[in-house]
């Protein structure tokens, strides 16, 4: 009785009930995870054991070509490979593996072992790309060494090739692997290593071009060994895009800007179809297509010319003289003169207490008595200082505006910029003060505040030149803008008329321009019915430039011209950033308008000699050097 007694105090009564109930919270526990696991999340652990077994290997789609307007190849693709690591034996690669591997794909060691450690994690069966453009020699070591390294495998993609190299480089754009950036933005459609459209038309038809890529399924053993095959998704290829560029003219713009800073814009101004559209320096986008390097990326960006920067379009710049048939519409349009008023000039004139010089005054003259007409083809700055001070800035800037300056023109670009026409309410806002009278003296010669871009210039000369109605631009054969959701729809144009006996007087001066002794007389051909308007825009005062030995203070050279003279056939607009003065733009032009008007009169090229020139104008690939090699 004393033992059990003894025992009793070892072993009291509430510590068998504790120890039942914590049995029976253990049980109830391992139930409720039992439950949650076979009911509650049994159809994610289902998905991952299904990932598990199946591996997915990616077939990438063809990107779509681009075309110019013949059906000659601009953007084309060629076969390559990428080499994928199969993530499921990728845990068991030792070091000394690993730095073979790197070795014999010319990889970098750490940035390789860092693929590795992340492709542990997530769905074993997925592989990953750890070069993305393989080399020849590459894909021959995989296959070589395929007992050595059954980790890698290759995979076909299509490397993206401009066989043209820098012609209209800004305009076709590049393609690249998508940002952080791209991936992260809510709604997007893209993944890691995607390879998309990132500047021009590449980036503007990207969902057209890139297609849909298709999927291999094939069921894996636990080692990794395929067992079967499972249906797989179909890739889809992406649609060609033809554009409006003439790969001829286009040549001609090219080679006629050469290795100067600026831009020359094509258009038919019936249409707004894009003839050619050049922005030098340029850069050569097949570096960007094979993955470019941080070197050549620097020097791209730290370029003071900005070869990246599609000037056509993002050049926003004093237009000079050129603003002067804005000026010249505003005041015949109102009523403000007629064609016969004549202002006498000296070389300069004194306007609310100011003087402004004419731009003959350096050579000690002016220009006499002049009507309109003369002044236009003079280009006569007292006569439309005069029309400033009696129109005013509200009349300008309407017209202006209503002419296409000021806004996007629409055209089927990114980051086309819109340049300003200065107004009262624009100086209010910005500078929070009254604008003042002077100020419009200024911008009468397309001088101040105002900016234009040269697709501007040449869209807004194009409409006034076709009696008020402006189309569209664009790059897109109209034909395929409705199936390609373009921005426009063929035949869309703002009209803004213009009287006949307005557009009769304007273009008779722009005529006169060229064939009367004027500003553009380089640009006069015989047999071809050219007319045009010359634009010198300073950049700074003419005492700093003076002062100054720097180049950068030249002035920039414009010219925009177009042929016929009436209901006009092209339209181009020359923009040479720091030319000095407008004649050095004026043969680029005439050498444009030229080679439309030998074209138009001669036979359009075959598709073989298209070939044969793609050939003899691309050399080998080069290496992007943020100057254009024409």
């Amino acid at each position: 009785m004393e033992f059990s007694s003894h025992q009793n105090d070892h072993f009291p009564g509430w510590k068998v009930v504790f120890f039942q109930y914590l049995v029976a919270v253990v049980f109830f526990i391992l139930l409720v995870g039992y439950w949650k696991i076979q009911v509650g999340e049994h159809g994610r652990y289902a998905e991952q054991a299904e990932r598990n077994r199946i591996r997915s290997l990616p077939i990438i789609a063809p990107r779509g070509r681009v075309l110019d307007r013949a059906g000659r190849v601009l953007v084309n693709n060629a076969p390559a490979f990428s080499v994928m690591l199969l993530r499921e034996n990728a845990a068991s690669l030792t070091p000394d593996k690993v730095g073979a591997m790197a070795r014999g794909l010319n990889l970098d060691l750490g940035e390789l072992r860092s693929e590795i450690s992340d492709a542990s994690q997530g769905n074993r069966f997925q592989p990953i790309i750890i070069k993305p453009h393989a080399e020849l020699e590459d894909a021959s070591f995989v296959e070589s060494h395929q007992t050595e390294f059954p980790e890698l495998a290759l995979l076909e993609v299509q490397d993206r090739v401009y066989p043209y190299h820098s012609f209209a480089a800004a305009t076709l754009g590049h393609v690249g692997e998508v940002s952080e950036e791209q991936v992260d933005k809510p709604g997007s459609p893209y993944r890691p290593g995607d390879v998309v459209g990132q500047s021009g038309v590449e980036r503007e038809y990207n969902s057209v071009l890139s297609g849909s890529d298709g999927m291999r399924r094939t069921i894996v053993n636990s080692r990794g060994e395929d067992v079967g095959s499972m249906t797989s998704i179909e890739v889809v290829p992406g649609r060609d895009v033809r554009l409006t560029l003439d790969l001829d003219i286009q040549q001609v713009a090219e080679t006629g800007l050469g290795d100067r800073n600026g831009a020359v814009v094509a258009l038919d101004p019936r249409t707004g179809d894009v003839l050619a559209m050049v922005s030098h320096p340029t850069y050569d986008p097949n570096g960007f297509a094979r993955h470019i390097d941080r070197e050549t990326w620097a020097h791209l960006t730290a370029d003071p010319g900005k070869p990246l920067m599609n000037k056509a379009i993002q050049a926003q710049l004093a237009p000079g003289s050129i603003f002067k048939i804005i000026t010249a519409t505003a005041a015949l349009e109102t009523g403000t003169i007629t064609s016969d008023f004549t202002v006498f000039c000296p070389g300069e004139v004194t306007i609310y207490g100011h003087t402004f010089h004419d731009w003959t005054f350096e050579n000690g003259h002016g220009h006499g008595r002049v009507d309109l007409h003369n002044a236009i083809v003079h280009s006569c700055d007292v006569y439309f200082y005069t029309l400033g001070k009696l129109l005013g800035i509200d009349k300008m800037a309407y017209f202006a505006k209503h002419m296409g300056l000021g806004a996007r023109t629409g055209i089927d670009l990114p980051a086309e910029e819109s340049g300003l026409v200065p107004s009262p309410e624009w100086v209010e806002k910005v500078y929070h003060r009254k604008w003042w009278p002077g100020e419009a003296i200024s911008v009468a010669i397309g001088q101040g505040a105002v900016m234009v871009t040269p697709l501007q210039l040449a869209y807004a000369l194009g409409g006034i030149a076709c009696g008020g109605v402006f189309h569209t631009p664009h790059l897109v054969s109209p034909s395929d803008a409705l199936a390609l959701n373009t921005k426009f729809t063929a035949g869309d144009a703002k009209r803004f008329p213009i009287g006949a006996g307005t557009l009769e007087c304007l273009t008779r001066g722009m005529w006169g321009v060229v064939n009367e002794g004027g500003t553009g007389a380089g640009a006069k051909l015989p047999g071809i019915d050219i007319a045009g308007k010359t634009g010198t825009a300073q950049v700074v005062s003419t005492g700093l430039q003076k002062s100054s030995r720097s180049s950068t203070f030249n002035n920039n050279a414009w010219f925009v011209g177009f042929e016929p003279s009436t209901k006009p056939e092209i339209v181009v607009a020359v923009l040479v950033i720091g030319g000095g003065h407008s004649a050095v733009a004026v043969p680029i032009a005439r050498d444009v308008i030229k080679a439309y008007y030998d074209k138009k009169q001669s036979h359009q090229p075959t598709l073989e000699q298209a070939e044969t020139q793609v050939r003899l104008l691309s050399g080998p690939l080069q290496v992007p050097s943020g100057r254009g090699k024409h």
